[in-house]
């Protein structure tokens, strides 16, 4: 039994006695490099100084974060190689865990109680497809998705009892690039060969993206009724029904997909601010406190949760509830980035229901001075501080943030949520200006580097748009013409390793930002040509020595 001789394993495990025995039956099976995680926290910690082979974990851990609710930070933070084999352990046969943890894709389960030959017949298994993916997952892990597209169809070729398993990552990988149309012809021959649920899941995707809603919806509706367990279809149904503004219909879907799979904390969220924004302040709150509750034990929380919990208790009309959600903010998440900014937006909204003017003057003067150190807070909860502001006599303040907001707003919706703020405060004229002077800010700044890089000024042109990226980090448009900028000043001027190194992240921005974008095929196109042209990864370093009959130039 040397098939894991050499790998690494991490076992995550409560009880220390649980450990000790999946510990032998690994030795047993030939493997000896392995740590221990007694709870999420010490998994994160484990995961965050480096990556294993191999993780077995415990569903039901202690501390209040289980297994699921662990694989969902993990993923979602990126701690754990496209390469690890992750192992869901439990004895628990109820329903709704099973599925909250399989829609997240773990590698395998294993049902305790188990054998040494069981769980090598598990990793084995699991070996041999690692083995298969290798060439395409290292790829990935380069950030070379164009190369991984053509190492999945040579992995298809030579490992034949896996072709739908590359047919699907090659898909995936064509959606990463932005080019929605090169996978649609590949989840159509994936549901022509087999009626594939995640194939016809995969089809929606490509639809929604190119904005063909009606045709996604039906595909959806038909998915979740054939399918009642199949989570990921409810998602995407929902993002569906709140594209074209039917929240109520997207609240009911995701009321749906929480009832079948009740862990998971951002569908959670999710449902909570769909729900706030429908005016179901019952369901928001139930959401939201689960939401609360079930993050106060991850590395990950996010102070926000408590904000958007605060908000719908105020809504609601229950101040002791909401003073109570400010302490447990003060009280647990004290030290963390933001949480300072969050807790004065909460006492804002408190003060403004109970007409303490002099508490909320100082809740909101606080506020505005923390949010100009803090770019990352979410355009909602800016929203939510400017409409207080307008309201209570802070108008310049208020204004200030609606146009930054405005400024960096991804989408039409965005901007017509910034200027719904102003407009129900009573400054219609004023949201109409700043909603003009933003698009037309952006307008300029693009404009304008754009007739730089003509001039020839491609360096220059550079600058400007990475200064704006700095200012408006959100703004779909400013993002896609800095990494154009980029690529053309590469193009033009040669390598520079700085600059080089920066492209990966701003397309990165760009697919966050702006999946849909027609031109981002070819944006990423012209990033693969170059890092051929220059032998570089897609980090921007060299994968061997230069054959190129000039130097690459090298940021000073």
């Amino acid at each position: 039994m040397n098939e894991l001789e050499g790998l690494t394993a991490l076992i995550i495990e409560p009880h220390a006695g649980m450990r000790a025995n999946v510990h032998s039956m690994l030795n047993m099976c030939g493997l000896t490099k392995i740590e221990h995680a007694s709870s999420s926290n010490q998994a994160v910690k484990h995961l965050t100084l480096r990556s294993f082979d191999l993780i077995l974990c415990e569903y039901d851990l202690e501390g209040g974060q289980d297994g699921q609710q662990l694989l969902e930070d993990v993923r979602h933070h990126k701690l754990m190689p496209l390469a690890t084999m992750f192992f869901m352990v439990t004895a628990e046969g109820n329903h709704s865990k099973v599925v909250s943890a399989a829609e997240l894709a773990p590698t395998d389960y294993v049902l305790k109680p188990f054998t040494a030959d069981r769980l090598l017949e598990r990793i084995a298994r699991a070996l041999d497809k690692r083995s298969a993916f290798m060439p395409v997952y290292t790829l990935m892990e380069a950030g070379d998705q164009r190369d991984a597209i053509e190492a999945c169809i040579k992995g298809e070729a030579l490992h034949p009892r896996y072709a739908v398993d590359f047919l699907r990552l090659r898909a995936e990988l064509h959606m990463f690039l932005g080019e929605p149309e090169q996978a649609e012809p590949i989840y159509r021959q994936l549901i022509e060969v087999k009626a594939i649920a995640w194939a016809r899941l995969g089809l929606a995707k490509t639809l929604f993206l190119r904005k063909q809603f009606d045709e996604a919806k039906g595909l959806l509706e038909e998915l979740v009724d054939s399918n009642k367990n199949f989570v990921d279809a409810y998602d995407w149904l929902a993002r569906t029904h709140s594209a074209v503004g039917d929240l109520a219909k997207s609240q009911a879907v995701l009321t749906e997909a929480v009832a079948v799979s009740p862990h998971a904390v951002r569908r959670l969220r999710t449902l909570g601010e769909t729900a706030f924004e429908a005016g179901d302040t019952e369901a928001a709150e139930k959401a939201l406190k689960q939401v609360v509750n079930k993050a106060k034990y991850s590395e990950f929380r996010d102070p926000e949760d408590h904000v958007r919990l605060v908000r719908t208790l105020v809504k609601k009309g229950d101040p002791v509830a909401a003073a109570a959600m400010v302490r447990d903010l003060d009280r647990s998440m004290g030290g963390r980035a933001n949480t300072a900014l969050c807790s004065a937006i909460s006492s804002a909204m408190l003060h403004e229901y109970t007409g303490n003017e002099a508490r909320l003057n100082e809740a909101l003067t606080s506020a505005l001075g923390a949010c100009k150190d803090a770019p990352a807070l979410s355009s909602d909860l800016k929203l939510e501080l400017a409409r207080t502001c307008l309201e209570n006599n802070m108008e310049e303040g208020g204004a200030d943030l609606v146009r930054e907001v405005m400024r960096n707003a991804s989408n039409d919706a965005g901007m017509a949520r910034a200027m719904g703020v102003l407009e129900k405060a009573g400054f219609p004229d004023l949201a109409r200006t700043l909603a003009q002077e933003s698009r037309q800010h952006v307008v300029d700044l693009v404009a304008d580097g754009a007739a730089r890089a003509r001039s020839g000024d491609y360096s220059g042109a550079v600058t400007m748009m990475l200064e704006a990226t700095s200012k408006l980090p959100n703004n779909p448009s400013v993002a896609f013409n800095a990494a154009l900028a980029a690529l053309r000043c590469i193009e033009h001027d040669g390598w520079d390793d700085k600059l080089g190194q920066q492209v990966t992240g701003l397309i990165g921005n760009v697919r966050k930002l702006d999946p849909g974008n027609p031109k981002l095929g070819a944006l990423a196109a012209l990033h693969h040509q170059l890092l051929k042209k220059y032998e570089r990864n897609a980090q921007g370093r060299p994968v061997k020595p230069s054959t190129q009959p000039a130097p690459a130039k090298t940021a000073g």
